[in-house]
Order: structure tokens, then C-alpha cells, then sequence
């Protein structure tokens, strides 16, 4: 049996321009499973609004972050397939972007005639608007493939004991190195209230990594906080809110802080932009002292191993 194991990432902007940033943000946004508004209110915000101002705030976002090699979305993911293809060659394997170039469709168009499909979302935890969207996309493509392969998802891994490991020895090294912090802050991504009250297990998950993680580390309860970043527009997302908890922390006492995003398999915009750049600057402007961000696994030699792991028990 032929066997194509996709990993699938959110996905980048081509460059850091406007333009570039407008045309992935129109794709992205429109998305039902991202913005979960009837069409008739959505699209005219959208088109008439968002897409109008966001896209040049954005792409200055983009240019803080952008490497020589281009958008470390793109470039983290493109290293962990490849290390991945050294590694196993049981397998076809492949990743694709959600949204912008690498589109699902055109990467499952180069695999036409597979048997089986194992569908990898680098997402530990699940969501509608994450991992249930990108598998949306692969079912969308192959369902006029004259033969439908088998599908596979892994839907998380946010309990995979080699997460919870990967993510330990990740700190541990970052405390061997620059020491220990006063507070460990987990920062997720966030997700609208409304998504887990209709059913999305996602901030259970996140709960269950932070547990898992916490007393892997053997940190007491007042050793670490687990907040959500991100947030977009003016509904209720869930709580608490991590610019508004970096805050608070100091008038607590807490002057320093190392923050982790667990949620990440790799470093992106939210990760190197907003959370180590935007997010330094808040916690030290409201009288923090120390602010360290522990990168995420991207290609490491325990995410690596995870991610086979997953792989292999998937067949």
C-alpha cells in the first residue's frame, strides 16, 4: 500500500508587503471554520474593512520576523519534513499550508493515486478552526480523485508523552542556561468562547498539556500561568488573556518571567513577533524586569522523534 503522510501547517504571506499579507489574510479570513459569522455580515466587514487596514499593519509585523530564507513558518516546516524524509523512507511524505502557497490542493495533486492518506496537523491541540479545517481541505481535494484513498487523522497530541517530554527538556535546557524563572507563563493560542461552548475540546487539551507539563517540571501551582494570545475582534475568547496577565504580574511581584508557546509545533508571527517582541515590551513597560521566550521544538531532535512516533502508530 502506498502510503503519503502530509503535514499540514497554517500557513505565510509570500513576503512581508502588503499586498502579499492582504492576498493570505482574504484567504485565511475567509474561512468559515476561522470566522464562524454568516457570510452576508462576515464579507462585507471583511472586504470593506479588514482587508483594507490590517494587511499594512500586518506586513510591518512580517518585516521584524522575515529571515533570508523567508518566513519562518515556512522555513521551520520545510526542515522538519526534510529531517523527517532523512530519517524514514517507509513513507511518502510531504507538508502543505493551509492557507497560501504549498495549498493542500496543489500538494495532494502531486500524489494522486496514493492508497492512503495519514493527515498530520501540526496542531498538538485540536480545533474546528485548526486541525478541523485543514482536514475540511484534504476531504474537499480528494473527493474527486476517482479512487479515495483511506484517510488517516491524527487529530492532537497534546497528552503524547513525548510532547510533554520534548517541551520539558526544552525548558530545562533554557533554565540550564539562563536560570530559572520567578513564573513560567504557557501561552496558547487563542479560540473564540463560543467554539469550546459549541464543542471544541481545545481548551481542555490545553488544561491537560499545562498539567501534564507542569508536574513533568515539578513546578507548585504558583510557579507557572497558563494564559491565550491572539485574540481578534471584540468577542469573548478564552481567558486569560495573555497581554493583559504580563500586567498584572509585576504588580504581583512576579518581575520575571520565562514564557513558552505550547500550542506551536514551530516559530511563526504569534510566536517571534507578538509574544517576543510586543509582548516583552508590555510586561517590561508594566515594571517587569527579566522577560525570556523559550522558542518552540521546530526541527529538534525531540520533535523529530515525536513526530515519527505519531507516524508510525498511525499505521
Amino acid at each position: 500500500m502506498t502510503t503519503l503522510v502530509l503535514l499540514i501547517n497554517l500557513g505565510t504571506p509570500d513576503a512581508p508587503t502588503t499586498k502579499s499579507v492582504r492576498k493570505y489574510l482574504a484567504e485565511f479570513l475567509s474561512d468559515p471554520r476561522v470566522v464562524e459569522l454568516p457570510k452576508l455580515i462576515w464579507l462585507p466587514i471583511l472586504h470593506g474593512i479588514i482587508l483594507n487596514t490590517r494587511p499594512k499593519k500586518s506586513a510591518k509585523l512580517y518585516q521584524k520576523i522575515w529571515t533570508a530564507e523567508g518566513s519562518p513558518l515556512m522555513v521551520n516546516t520545510k526542515k522538519i519534513a526534510e529531517k523527517l524524509n532523512q530519517t524514514s523512507s517507509r513513507h511518502r511524505l510531504d507538508f502543505a499550508m493551509r492557507y497560501g502557497s504549498s495549498s493542500i490542493a496543489s500538494v495532494l495533486k502531486k500524489h494522486q493515486g496514493v492508497e492512503e492518506i495519514v493527515v498530520l496537523p501540526l496542531y498538538p491541540q485540536y480545533a474546528s478552526s485548526a486541525t478541523g479545517s485543514s482536514l475540511e481541505a484534504v476531504m474537499q481535494e480528494i473527493k474527486s480523485w476517482r479512487h479515495i484513498p483511506n484517510i488517516k487523522l491524527i487529530s492532537n497530541y497534546h497528552d503524547h508523552p513525548l510532547y510533554i517530554e520534548a517541551l520539558a527538556k526544552s525548558i530545562l535546557t533554557h533554565w540550564q542556561q539562563h536560570g530559572q524563572a520567578q513564573k513560567l507563563v504557557l501561552s496558547y493560542h487563542g479560540i473564540p468562547q463560543r467554539s469550546v461552548d459549541l464543542g471544541d475540546p481545545y481548551f481542555e487539551q490545553c488544561q491537560k498539556t499545562t498539567q501534564l507539563l507542569t508536574e513533568k517540571l515539578g513546578l507548585a501551582e504558583n510557579q507557572y500561568q497558563m494564559v491565550f494570545q491572539s485574540r481578534f475582534g471584540a468577542a469573548k475568547w478564552l481567558q486569560p488573556y495573555c497581554s493583559e496577565m504580563l500586567t498584572q504580574l509585576p504588580k504581583q511581584g512576579i518581575k520575571d518571567i520565562n514564557i513558552i508557546c505550547p500550542g506551536f509545533s514551530s516559530d511563526c508571527l504569534e510566536t517571534l513577533e507578538e509574544i517576543a517582541i510586543q509582548n516583552r515590551e508590555i510586561f517590561l513597560a508594566a515594571g517587569g524586569e527579566n522577560y525570556r521566550y523559550i522558542p518552540c521544538l521546530n526541527d529538534s531532535q525531540e520533535q523529530i522523534h515525536l513526530l515519527l512516533d505519531l507516524i508510525k502508530c498511525a499505521n
